[in-house]
């Protein structure tokens, strides 16, 4: 391989252990593996966290979803996103659970449950805020009762998401979302609709927030042992939260080429950076086809023997160049880490986000997922 995705399964397991003491026996916890895991591995991830002590987990497309039921998982699999109604089927046939705030798509679960001759279980999105998914409580009401109308269908539980509970250390709106979420249960409840599950809390919340906990969270981010956002590390720090997130992805890739080059030469596309004085350089065989993004051409660092080592120039498609003149004794397919630790020095995906004005999210999601991933 020359790149590949380093996955520390004691990591994951260690937060994962974390966050199930932070909860109590009694709370449910679902593990979010939507899109290949945040780049950790959709399958592979998967089967640590339920060995692990979750008891769902939550994706966001069906396609995920089967991808589950084939590798064998049998636990119970939300699927957090949109599902297409020629899809629906599937939803019945593979035992999935479906968000839903349409009648449309409880007409046709309807449908395919009776043709299936089994039963669906639906969770209710509830808007509170985010202007996103979901229905206010009104709605939902009429919705729910429309669900009455089908026997084969079970509403399980209900939902809603956060819209600023980790970018902000103003918890305010993140309140009047749980109170808009609590009117809409007891709207529902009030008129004999039951809800077994009830479910908010994300990473942020979960830490931050005993009261949004309900029936089950949802573990997303932290899981993975990031934190939702520096907003979200002070707070905790504020609140005594004792939680100690350990980063469970490591990106390596190897040297294919090392090279001396004179002082004024040129590096890569567009002659954007040329080298101040005599120097070493390498070639990594990894660009933004991989993931690795272009906007960190010139000031991202890669890990060499333990010492940091300057991009040259622009981030192409399938390689990059780094300065490894510092570097002593470099060997053809010396392991390189584009992420993650290397000795006494570690580059985090914090660091990778800041440089190119993103969130930790996006830079371990966007990793191809074409990349091999091996538990470690």
């Amino acid at each position: 391989m020359k790149t590949w995705i380093e996955i520390n399964k004691k990591a994951l397991q260690n937060n994962i252990s974390q966050f199930k003491k932070l909860i109590g026996k009694k709370i449910k916890l679902m593990a979010v593996v939507k899109s290949n895991a945040y780049g950790h591995g959709l399958i592979e991830t998967a089967k640590i966290v339920i060995n692990s002590g979750a008891d769902w987990l939550g994706v966001d497309s069906i396609d995920e979803a089967i991808k589950l039921r084939k590798a064998g998982i049998k636990t119970p699999i939300l699927i957090l996103g949109y599902t297409l109604i020629s899809r629906l089927a599937d939803i019945v046939k593979y035992n999935l659970r479906q968000t839903v705030y349409s009648k449309e798509t409880i007409d046709e679960l309807g449908k395919q449950a009776k043709k299936q001759k089994k039963k669906v279980y639906v969770h209710l999105k509830v808007e509170t805020g985010t202007s996103r998914q979901g229905l206010e409580k009104e709605e939902l009401l009429e919705l729910a009762k429309f669900i009455k109308k089908y026997p084969q269908i079970k509403i399980e539980g209900a939902h809603t998401h956060y819209a600023n509970i980790e970018d902000t250390t103003d918890h305010t709106y993140a309140k009047k979302q749980l109170n808009r979420f609590k009117q809409a249960i007891g709207l529902l409840e009030s008129n004999g609709i039951e809800v077994p599950i009830k479910h908010t809390a994300c990473s942020a919340a979960i830490i931050l927030f005993n009261e949004t906990h309900f029936d089950m969270v949802r573990l997303g981010i932290s899981m993975y042992g990031l934190w939702s956002s520096k907003e979200t590390f002070v707070s905790a720090k504020e609140k005594s939260r004792k939680i100690k997130l350990e980063p469970v992805l490591t990106w390596k890739t190897k040297i294919v080429q090392t090279k001396r080059i004179k002082a004024g030469t040129p590096i890569s596309y567009g002659l954007t950076e040329k080298v101040a004085h005599n120097s070493k350089i390498a070639i990594l065989p990894v660009g933004y086809w991989d993931g690795y993004d272009r906007k960190l051409s010139g000031v991202g660092n890669v890990l060499i023997k333990g010492k940091r080592c300057k991009i040259l120039g622009r981030v192409c498609m399938n390689m990059m160049v780094v300065d490894v003149g510092h570097v002593r004794k470099i060997k053809l397919e010396e392991e390189v880490v584009l992420l993650g630790k290397q000795g006494k020095e570690e580059i985090a995906a914090d660091e990778l986000a800041q440089k190119i004005g993103t969130i930790n999210y996006e830079v371990v999601t966007r990793i191809n997922p074409l990349i091999p991933r091996i538990m470690v």
